[in-house]
C-alpha cells in the first residue's frame, strides 16, 4: 500500500470520544478529518473539518462521505456491515469490513477465536428459552447470558445463578439471539492494546490491569502487576489474533487471568480502547497516533511506556452535585485531564478521563486514591 501522507483526509465512522482523540492526533500530524454519524456537534465533530450527518445504515450517505476522504477507519463497531463493504469498494478501510463483521457480533467472534485455537470461555448459542435451559444444564451455573450483538459496558448481559433464573434473564436482554458463557472465577482482567501495520509490523503496548465498577471500566493500571510470563503470553495471543484476522489498525484484546495463571480471551475491540487512554500521557506513541499511522500505511511508532501510569474514568456521576473541582484535582502536577466535549452529564456516561503518572507504581496508586476522593468516586470493584 502506498502511504497516505499528511495533507490527506481521514474519514472516521463514528463520532464519540475515541474519534475525537484520533482527530486530535490527525490534526497534530497535518491531516484533515471528516466524521460520519447521526449526531450533530459530536465530540469528534467539534474537532473535525467536516461533520457529515447520516444514519449508520444509509449506504448512499456513506458513499457521499467516502468520496471526500482518502482512507476510512472507525471508532464505533455498531455500523452496518453492508455500509462498510460499500465504502470499502470506494476507498481503503482499516480495519477491514471482515474484521468488523467478526468482532461486532459476540457469537461470530467466539466461533472465530475457538476455531483458530484461541482460549475462550465455554459457550453456547442461544435462540430460544429451551436452548438456554439446556445450555445451562451443560455449562452449569453461574453463567453469563449476553446479546449476540450491540452490547458494551455491561449492557445486554445478565448473570444467571440458577436454572430458575433463565426466563427472567432471557427476558431482560430482549429474547433475541444470544450467547451463554460459563462464568470464570478470575484473578484479574487484563488487556493488550496493539497496532498492526499494512506491512504486518506489530507494536503492542504494555499489558494493563483493568478494574471495573458496575460493569464499566473504572481504573486501568499500567503496567499490570502480573507475572512476566503471563504478560508475554498475553502479547503473543494479541499478535496471533491480529495476524489471524489480518487486522490493520489498533485492536484491544481483553483477557481474564484465571486463578491458576491461564489466560482466557473475553472480548475483542477493533479500535482504540478505553483501557489504552493512558498511552496519551505515558508512552512515546499513543494508541490514537498508532491507529493513524497504521491505517495510513506509515511505519508504526514506538509503544514504549515512559513512566508508570493509571487511568481513571470520569463518569457523569461526578457532576451530581455540580461542576467537579478541576482545580483541586490538578494541584497534583502528575494528573492530566481529558474531557470529551459532551454537553450533558448523565449517570454512567463517560464524560472524560484523568491519567496519573509517577516515578513508581506506589506513587501512582496513592495519587489515584486521592484523585477519586476529590471527585467522590466510590468504586465497586468487580
Amino acid at each position: 500500500m502506498k502511504p497516505i501522507l499528511p495533507g490527506a483526509t481521514i474519514g472516521i465512522l463514528g463520532s464519540g470520544q475515541l474519534g475525537r482523540m484520533l482527530a486530535l492526533e490527525a490534526r497534530r500530524m497535518g491531516y484533515k478529518v471528516h466524521t460520519f454519524s447521526p449526531d450533530k456537534n459530536s465530540p469528534t465533530g467539534q474537532i473535525a473539518d467536516v461533520e457529515f450527518i447520516g444514519k449508520y445504515d444509509d449506504i448512499n450517505a456513506a458513499l457521499q462521505f467516502a468520496e471526500a476522504v482518502d482512507v476510512v477507519t472507525f471508532e464505533f463497531e455498531n455500523i452496518s456491515g453492508d455500509v462498510v463493504k460499500a465504502i470499502e469498494a470506494a476507498v481503503p478501510v482499516h480495519p477491514s469490513s471482515n474484521v468488523l463483521h467478526i468482532t461486532q457480533h459476540r457469537l461470530r467472534e467466539k466461533n472465530f477465536l475457538d476455531s483458530n485455537g484461541f482460549p475462550v470461555t465455554p459457550f453456547a448459542k442461544i435462540a430460544t428459552l429451551e436452548e438456554l435451559k439446556n445450555a445451562l444444564s451443560k455449562l452449569g451455573t453461574p453463567a453469563v447470558l449476553k446479546t449476540a450483538g450491540f452490547g458494551y459496558d455491561g449492557k445486554g448481559q445478565s448473570k444467571i445463578n440458577s436454572v430458575s433464573e433463565a426466563e427472567t434473564a432471557y427476558s431482560a436482554i430482549g429474547w433475541g439471539e444470544a450467547i451463554l458463557e460459563a462464568f470464570i472465577d478470575f484473578q484479574c482482567e487484563v488487556s493488550v492494546v496493539a497496532a498492526r501495520g499494512t506491512d504486518g509490523s506489530f507494536a503492542p503496548f504494555e499489558v494493563v490491569q483493568n478494574i471495573h465498577s458496575n460493569h464499566i471500566l473504572d481504573t486501568t493500571i499500567a503496567p499490570a502487576a502480573i507475572d512476566a510470563q503471563i504478560k508475554k503470553k498475553a502479547i503473543d495471543i494479541a499478535k496471533n489474533v491480529m495476524e489471524s484476522l489480518d487486522c490493520v489498525g489498533v485492536l484491544c484484546i481483553e483477557m481474564f487471568v484465571t486463578k491458576n495463571g491461564e489466560l482466557i480471551i473475553n472480548e475483542l475491540a477493533p479500535r482504540p480502547h478505553n483501557s489504552g487512554h493512558w498511552t496519551i500521557d505515558a508512552c512515546v506513541t499513543n494508541q490514537f497516533e498508532q491507529q493513524l499511522r497504521a491505517v495510513c500505511g506509515l511505519p508504526l511508532g514506538s509503544a514504549e511506556q515512559l513512566r508508570p501510569a493509571a487511568m481513571v474514568n470520569l463518569l457523569g456521576d461526578i457532576w451530581a452535585n455540580g461542576e467537579p473541582d478541576w482545580a483541586e484535582a490538578l494541584r497534583d502536577p502528575n494528573v492530566k485531564l481529558h474531557l470529551y466535549g459532551k454537553s450533558k452529564a448523565r449517570k454512567a456516561r463517560k464524560m472524560g478521563h484523568a491519567t496519573v503518572t509517577g516515578n513508581t507504581a506506589e506513587n501512582v496508586a496513592h495519587s489515584v486514591k486521592h484523585l477519586k476522593q476529590i471527585f467522590g468516586i466510590v468504586s465497586k470493584d468487580k
